[in-house]
């Protein structure tokens, strides 16, 4: 379990290919103060194991579905990433609960900016955009962020002049594409409401989602 509250830039030293799979070398500074094998450390919110530790780096393996559902596939050598290493019982928790499992990938299609903010607006799919809500929380790239403004099949966040300093997102430009995970909140609450009456199924279509239509039924609006 992580926070979104990114700890460090670290960088991608090299990477090895396998028949489906690949193994990412990353070079960190902070993660690697009390680092071990086994640890969980988010990168670019990835929930990713260490498997090897050098003096200044971590290896870590990315398996076939993970590449199939996050950007991971497309670091190289001297690119830059988000890292946080697990959260800890009695830490503080400064974002929001983030579990490193990415719902899928979203693209930037715009930014502005408005004062010392930069507004990104990113495009997404439903598996991510069902659960977002206007001041809803999000993780981007591992980035614990608020939600502006949602449409249809995007979504709005604002960043501070801290967040684009520390983290990859103050680089990042239209076109490129980011790790997506919504908060699990929301996927709990579809859950119950989607099995609370399991006898009536045409009233939960799960391929729907919560509607509106979902929350009246069950005395939410």
């Amino acid at each position: 379990m992580f926070t979104g509250i990114v700890e460090e830039l670290g960088e991608i030293l090299g990477r090895q290919h396998y028949k489906d799979s690949i193994a990412l070398l990353i070079r960190g500074i902070k993660v690697m103060e009390d680092i071990k094998e086994g640890d969980s450390i988010a990168v670019n919110g990835v929930c990713l194991t260490v498997a090897k530790i050098s003096p200044v780096a971590f290896y870590a393996d990315v398996m076939p579905e993970t590449l199939r559902k996050t950007n991971l596939h497309e670091l190289k050598a001297g690119e830059k990433v988000n890292l946080e290493r697990a959260l800890t019982m009695g830490g503080r928790l400064g974002g929001h609960f983030v579990s490193g499992h990415i719902d899928g990938t979203g693209i930037i299609i715009s930014e502005k900016r408005e004062g010392n903010a930069q507004i990104k607006i990113i495009s997404a799919g439903n598996q991510v955009t069902r659960y977002v809500l206007e001041k809803g929380s999000i993780a981007i790239d591992g980035v614990s962020l608020t939600v502006v403004n949602v449409d249809k099949d995007n979504f709005s966040v604002s960043l501070i002049p801290h967040t684009a300093k520390l983290t990859t997102l103050g680089y990042k430009k239209p076109g490129d594409r980011v790790n997506l995970e919504a908060d699990m909140l929301g996927k709990y609450v579809e859950k119950l409401l989607l099995q609370r009456d399991s006898s009536s199924t045409d009233d939960y279509p799960e391929k729907d989602g919560i509607t509106s239509n979902l929350l009246k039924k069950q005395g939410f609006l």
